[in-house]
Order: C-alpha cells, then sequence, then structure tokens
C-alpha cells in the first residue's frame, strides 16, 4: 500500500510548477523542492520550513505552533506547524509553500 498523508493532494496542486517530489520518511512525507526538503506532512498537518523572518511572522498566525512529526518528538527546526486557517484558504496556503520551498533554496526575498 503506498503512504499519502491526508493533505498531500493539496500540497501537491499548492506547489504546481514547482520541482517538487515526495519521499515517504519516518511516519510521514517529506517534500522536496530539487534536492532541498521543505516541507513534511504527516496525517493532517503540514510543517513548511521558513526563513527566520517568515517563520516569526507565521507563528502570529492563530493556531502555528513549532512543527513535530510525531507528538513525543523535538519540534523540527525553522517548521512551523500550518494552522487550519492557512490550510483551508488556497491563495494564502500557495504563497506560504512558494516562500518555504524558495528558502529550502536559499532564494530568500527580503
Amino acid at each position: 500500500m503506498v503512504y499519502r498523508p491526508l493533505r498531500y493532494e493539496q500540497m501537491m496542486k499548492a506547489a504546481e510548477g514547482m520541482d517538487v517530489r515526495a519521499r515517504r520518511m519516518f511516519e510521514g512525507m517529506a517534500i522536496y523542492s530539487g534536492e532541498k526538503m521543505f516541507a513534511f506532512l504527516v496525517g493532517e498537518d503540514i510543517g513548511l520550513k521558513l526563513s527566520p523572518n517568515d517563520l516569526e511572522e507565521a507563528m502570529l498566525i492563530d493556531g502555528a505552533e513549532p512543527f513535530r512529526a510525531d507528538p513525543a518528538a523535538e519540534p523540527m527546526r525553522e517548521y512551523v506547524r500550518m494552522p487550519q486557517a492557512v490550510l483551508d484558504n488556497y491563495d494564502s496556503f500557495v504563497g506560504w509553500v512558494r516562500k518555504s520551498a524558495d528558502y529550502a533554496n536559499g532564494q530568500v526575498v527580503h
């Protein structure tokens, strides 16, 4: 059986036009842009790797929190668990996905 987190299709749609691929990792799925991991999916949760400034901004959104691949695990450094409000707003979610992929590839716009 192929493992696909619940939000896999949403993530891949948001990343359309980008060079992305997915690979199972631990209990979830890692999403890569080129060779750089920028997102991690577990069940209904999506964690995005963000620049320090974007991470700070994202953490101000109600419901955002440090991303943990497992509830008992330490938070993944530079990753934020995107809140429901962002996941439910396609345009907002696409914007955050692009910021994350750009950051992972060293293309941070200030």
